[in-house]
């Protein structure tokens, strides 16, 4: 049974699946096979990309995970004791079925009191970022990914279950191909990493003109866009500071938390809204999964500061040009009430991270942490906000 009982629908904007080991490899043609395979190290299975061994999720066959909500305690109290983020995450579990597929998740979202989720995916994020200087592979590899996707999840199971397949910007023909292909399979948003688009000539801004016929596809087609974390490349950054190979979740330092936390999602947005992409496509609706919100004050800050002293720069006002078009999830342990303060009730997304271990392990007490709003705005929040930006009806 649920743990608490509510009077609203509950959509939870960032649920996530774990991928098989067959989830890059087996649609992949066949001129690229030799770029994605898994090899044994030291007697655990590694991901290979173009035969370079990727750390950036340890186990990537996912046959035993950090339990849900593992690191609660953790985001809750802090970690006074000084635990290893080994200690931290505990014991790890085998992989249930619910987080492979659809119609066992179906049960799980029944027995948390969920009525409908997005659906993330976890290892996919590897991708851009790690081959970045071939964008042909870039889209073999989606398209091969987004294929094993709607075989295994679909992009919208019973109206319940919507899987976000991923959208590679760099090549923008490519990227209109596959926007046709997954709108024709249902898809209602669609995954777009918050960073630099790759392309031949090096990273390039998503909110460049040159990209305005997929946003234009986008808005067209009335999806939601979902901005969630992922390996942006900002490790670059950190690495002027501290060297490192790769961006790793798991092995965090306290530089790296800093620089690299919010600074992709705060960029991407400043970008998208600096170089005119929300003022050109005033009805676009990107959410910003997973990000936190600790990062919307200060860039609503700066750019009405460069408002003030740039105005002839921007179409619009650009703190405006935010409000309308960008919907924030924010970490159940943000300041609600400021975040709603900044952006309005209606455009902030509950979303539990589930089964991910820095997320909750029981989703819908998410709401207790709406304590102090009314009810109405504890109904948006929860669900009623991206029922709406979805398009999809109260659940019978």
């Amino acid at each position: 049974m649920p743990s608490r009982t509510l009077d609203f629908p509950v959509f939870d904007a960032d649920n996530h699946l774990y991928e098989s080991r067959e989830a890059f490899t087996k649609y992949l043609p066949k001129e690229f096979a030799r770029a994605v395979d898994y090899v044994e190290v030291r007697g655990r299975t590694k991901l290979v990309l173009r035969g370079q061994i990727s750390e950036y999720i340890p186990n990537p066959t996912f046959d035993v995970v950090a339990a849900p909500g593992a690191q609660e305690e953790f985001y809750r109290h802090g970690n006074p004791d000084g635990k290893s983020y080994r200690e931290l995450i505990g014991e790890p579990i085998r992989c249930d079925p619910a987080f492979r597929s659809a119609e066992p998740r179906l049960v799980r979202m029944d027995e948390q009191g969920v009525d409908r989720t997005l659906m993330f995916p976890t290892l996919a994020s590897v991708i851009e970022e790690r081959i970045k200087d071939d964008p042909d592979l870039i889209q073999a590899m989606v398209h091969a990914f987004n294929q094993w996707m709607f075989e295994t999840w679909q992009f919208n199971y019973e109206d319940r279950i919507f899987a976000t397949p991923v959208i590679f910007m760099g090549l923008v023909d490519r990227a209109l191909e596959e926007l046709d292909w997954v709108l024709e399979r249902g898809a209602r948003c669609v995954l777009i990493r918050p960073a630099p688009v790759p392309g031949y000539q090096g990273g390039r801004s998503p909110g460049l003109p040159q990209f305005d016929p997929i946003w234009d596809r986008i808005q067209d087609a009335g999806i939601l866009v979902g901005m969630h974390a992922s390996d942006s490349g900002y490790h670059q950054i950190a690495n002027l500071w501290e060297s490192s190979s790769e961006f790793l979740p798991f092995q965090p330092s306290p530089f790296r938390m800093l620089t690299q936390g919010k600074r992709p999602i705060c960029d991407a947005m400043a970008a998208m809204v600096c170089h005119g992409a929300f003022s050109r496509f005033p009805g676009l609706k990107v959410a910003a999964v997973e990000n936190g919100a600790n990062w919307v004050g200060p860039l609503l800050h700066d750019l009405a500061d460069a408002y003030d002293k740039m105005p002839q720069q921007f179409d619009e006002d650009p703190t405006e040009a935010f409000r309308r078009c960008v919907y924030v999830n924010p970490f159940w342990e943000d300041d609600l009430q400021d975040l709603v303060d900044l952006v309005g009730d209606d455009h902030v997304l509950f979303g539990s991270d589930y089964p991910h271990p820095e997320g909750l392990k029981d989703p819908l007490s998410y709401v207790d942490e709406l304590s102090g709003l009314s009810a109405e705005t504890a109904a948006r929040i929860m669900g009623g906000n991206l029922a709406g930006l979805m398009g999809v009806g109260v659940p019978a």
